[in-house]
């Protein structure tokens, strides 16, 4: 009961945050011109080290884009960045990206059958979830809930928050090298923590190949 009751909080949080602001894209793709040099056009990064965020949900990128202007999630390529941006503008350029195609990699074929075991059905020996309970079975994820699309994003990006992740299961404050941006119950933290380094490996691969 304890965890239902945290987890409509969080979500009455989020709906909240989203409905505060209404996002326009057009303006949104005014505002985003020093985003492409690191996410590329249209938030479609050809480069592993930073997220895709073309098609992602407006309500994470929002949620996302508040964390780590307020300090809550650090990321050091990021900093000052957002510095001068007002809610609408965060909005506005969380409805731009959000509005745009995503695009898909591939995965390795070595990896897939344990990427989509994982994927799928989590490791029930070691208590790792589906990851297709929150994100959906094809990576849409739940935009409602403000989780996110997970289909295509790079492999590489995909393991590093998810080793950034494992370090904030026991991190009190957020940092460079994890991750405590996912909420009180700490589901990202937690799952990450009980995953080893091949099921990262193979999870992200199949990620990058899924839609």
């Amino acid at each position: 009961m304890k965890k239902l009751i945290v987890g409509l909080v969080m979500l009455a949080g989020i709906t909240s945050l989203a409905s505060a602001e209404e996002g326009d894209a057009a303006r949104g793709e005014t505002l985003i011109q020093q985003c492409t040099a690191c996410h590329g056009v249209g938030g479609a990064s050809t480069a592993a080290t930073f997220p895709k965020l073309a098609g992602q949900g407006e309500n994470y990128l929002l949620k996302q884009l508040h964390d780590i202007q307020s300090g809550a999630r650090v990321v050091s390529q990021m900093a000052g960045q957002l510095d001068n941006l007002n809610d609408q503008d965060l909005a506005d350029i969380a409805a731009y990206f959000s509005s745009q195609t995503k695009t898909v990699g591939t995965a390795d074929p070595d990896l897939v059958e344990l990427g989509a075991q994982l994927y799928r059905g989590g490791n029930p020996e070691t208590g790792v979830p589906a990851c297709a309970g929150c994100h959906s079975p094809t990576g849409a994820g739940n935009p409602p809930a403000a989780f996110p699309m997970l289909s295509g994003q790079h492999a590489g990006y995909v393991a590093s928050q998810l080793h950034k992740f494992q370090a904030g299961y026991r991190a009190d404050e957020p940092s460079d090298d994890a991750r405590t941006n996912d909420g009180e119950a700490m589901m990202m933290r937690t799952t990450a923590f009980r995953l080893k380094d091949f099921e990262i490996e193979a999870l992200a691969s199949y990620i990058n190949g899924l839609h």
